[in-house]
């Protein structure tokens, strides 16, 4: 999972706010249960030491000093309770003490004798020999002119195993509670962010081609359903902006090409003339140059305005492209050797796709018309065309100077040119190699470029095969 997505941060917001929740509840239920639980140990021992004061200043305890004691065991069970009881005289006098309780927890012999910085406490703890720990509870009463002081203390081990027990399950508990938190957490923003992953994957197949195509819009209302709306609504103006560009430049192509023509004719039939003086003659045949670079230009811009409207997805056929790519190698040998250019054709069996085939023609002829201008005499040039996987393989690669690494990105662009001098030079409107992408993408297919060290290029179009019957 990527660690900048939205996805893992909502997870990672969720479970750290959760757990710093859960931290602080766990907590606060440990300190409350530990303050309540010793304030009802002290009360409770409170309570039993305000009953052994009120036994001890009853009428029936001035009979008999060892009264208070009888009745202590008799009311009370020290030794059964676990509890701790000592009645003291102010004089240090030790008039009754609790004896060993039944499960042996302490001794309350070995308690430490009651002292002086005692005297202003109601309570207090003191820990055993033994490792024991007790809440006491004391109270001062003057009795038949005799200071006493009653101390009663229970076990704090009770109240301590509880908060140990809490305390391993907070400790177990919270990992397991943390993963199905993260879990169900992964499950509600996987869920929430999905109409976000639908909207991507339609915005992918959106191409200048498929403009007319809208991302999905949910009825729920939210912030994501008014991003789609926006978003088809920007992609309308697109659509909009681009078929105005495309009427515009198949509009302008068409106009063009009639005047361009009788600038051409006119052109020629001034050249036959043989009163023209040879200056005359020669700016005539520069003008005509230039009339059939522009007239060439104009050829392109309307091929790829009829491309942009889908013409090449209206004549389909299904044929042999290993044949047709021989026989147009074939009718442009005689450019290659012009150049004293070897022109090498490789194939197999038979490769069947189907579309235009005079659309798939002009991409061989375009890409071997291109190759042809930028090899060097003497060079070399390869048409391959195989089958890959289950789509069929056109490669022509050529031992010329390469494209520079920059320009590859940029090489099927309209107009783009990776030298501009040379390009003119060459004769080159920077439209072949456009054509030659819009027919494939017309097609569902694609074309790509790479250098070839040590030098040349190769281009690779792919095209899906027609199945077999």
């Amino acid at each position: 999972m990527n660690s900048h997505s939205i996805h893992f941060r909502l997870i990672v917001w969720y479970a750290g706010v959760l757990l710093l929740v859960l931290l602080g509840f766990g907590a606060f239920t440990y300190i409350t249960l530990r303050f309540f639980s010793n304030q009802v140990l002290r009360e409770t021992m409170m309570h039993r030491t305000q009953q052994i004061v009120d036994l001890l200043t009853s009428d029936a305890a001035a009979k008999d000093a060892t009264y208070v004691a009888g009745e202590i065991e008799k009311r009370y069970y020290p030794e059964a309770n676990d509890r701790f009881v000592r009645l003291t005289r102010s004089d240090g006098t030790l008039l009754y003490l609790s004896g060993t309780p039944n499960d042996h927890h302490f001794v309350p012999a070995d308690a430490p004798a009651w002292n002086g910085s005692q005297a202003t406490l109601d309570s207090y703890q003191i820990t055993m020999p033994g490792g024991s720990r007790l809440l006491v509870a004391t109270q001062r009463v003057h009795v038949r002119n005799e200071n006493y002081l009653v101390e009663v203390g229970g076990l704090l081990a009770g109240s301590e195993r509880l908060l140990h027990r809490l305390l391993l399950t907070l400790l177990l508990g919270l990992p397991v509670v943390l993963g199905v938190v993260i879990l169900g957490g992964y499950v509600l923003t996987k869920r929430a962010l999905r109409p976000v992953q639908t909207m991507m994957q339609a915005a992918q197949e959106i191409t200048m081609n498929r403009l007319s195509r809208r991302l999905p819009v949910l009825e729920s209302g939210d912030e994501i359903a008014d991003l789609a709306a926006v978003l088809n609504q920007m992609i309308a103006r697109l659509d909009e902006s681009f078929q105005n560009t495309a009427r515009f430049t198949a509009d302008a192509s068409h106009e063009l090409r009639t005047p361009l023509t009788i600038i051409r004719g006119e052109l020629e039939a001034m050249l036959l003339s043989r009163k023209l003086e040879p200056e005359v003659r020669d700016a005539l045949a520069s003008l005509l140059e230039e009339i059939e670079r522009l007239v060439h230009i104009v050829e392109g811009l309307f091929a790829l305005s009829r491309l942009d409207s889908g013409e090449a997805r209206t004549e389909r056929a299904r044929f042999d492209l290993a044949k047709l790519a021989k026989t147009t190698a074939e009718q442009m040998c005689l450019l290659a050797e012009e150049k004293h250019i070897d022109l090498v054709y490789e194939t197999s069996d038979p490769v069947e796709v189907e579309g235009d085939r005079a659309r798939l023609k002009q991409v061989v002829v375009n890409l071997l018309d291109n190759a042809i201008k930028y090899t060097p005499e003497r060079g070399r040039i390869s048409l391959t065309v195989r089958t890959q996987d289950s789509t069929a393989l056109l490669e022509v690669a050529d031992t010329g100077p390469g494209v520079p690494e920059a320009a590859l990105p940029h090489l099927f662009e309209r107009f783009y040119r990776a030298d501009e001098v040379r390009s003119r030079d060459i004769g080159g409107a920077g439209l072949g190699l456009s054509i030659v992408h819009s027919i494939c993408a017309a097609h569902g297919g694609s074309v790509t470029a790479i250098n070839t060290p040590p030098s040349g290029c190769r281009f690779s179009v792919e095209l899906p095969l027609t199945a077999k019957t």
